[in-house]
């Protein structure tokens, strides 16, 4: 499936130490010819860590997409009735979005943007990034996965030895899963060796 003229929500939640492997896969949306809609969480636009400072990253997306980042729930809102959305996706997704949003609990421009998209019958598509996937979250990852119009960016466990809780999603398969998403299926094998990549 072409993703050519398809309006892609692109959210990006607090992982910072994921960014560097998702922007590329953004870039390759825009080469597609997607047009895609960047949404940020309170956390990436007001942040600072090692990774940069979180305004810069706001930037680079805006800058990437030729679109200025939904940054308000507010804003977030109209992506429901009033400017739907073909997907939405949600990359890197933390534990923290993740318990969240499998609570119905809508408190980030991003999660409303997910919401929204849901509540139009359309497909959201995550990629995992927590250090506690197979800890306490593992129910919020199991009743995500259980929800109609959820899809997953392949994952895997990315440090068995040393962080055996966490997981994270194989960032180079988006594209891949949002064609899948867009036709009602799940890109397989869901479950991947990530810690070889």
């Amino acid at each position: 499936m072409s993703l050519k003229g398809k309006r892609i929500g692109f959210g990006l939640t607090g992982s910072h130490c994921t960014y560097d492997a998702v922007f590329p896969e953004i870039e390759k949306l825009v080469n597609a010819g997607a047009e895609v809609i960047p949404v940020v969480t309170f956390t990436v636009k007001n942040t600072t860590t090692r990774f940069g400072k979180g305004e810069d990253w706001v930037k680079r997306i805006e800058d990437l997409t030729g679109n200025k980042a939904i940054d308000s729930i507010v804003a977030a809102e109209p992506l429901g009735p009033k400017l739907p959305l073909d997907c939405m996706v949600v990359a890197p997704f933390t534990g923290n979005s993740m318990s969240k949003f499998a609570n119905a609990m809508t408190d980030s421009p991003v999660l409303m943007a997910a919401k929204a998209t849901l509540r139009n019958g359309s497909p959201v598509v995550l990629g995992i990034s927590t250090n506690d996937a197979l800890g306490l979250n593992g129910v919020n990852l199991m009743r995500l996965m259980a929800t109609k119009n959820i899809y997953f960016i392949p994952y895997g466990q990315d440090d068995p030895v040393n962080k055996p809780n966490s997981m994270v999603a194989r960032m180079t398969l988006i594209s891949e899963t949002i064609e899948a998403a867009l036709e009602g299926k799940q890109l397989q094998p869901v479950i991947v060796e990530r810690y070889k990549d």
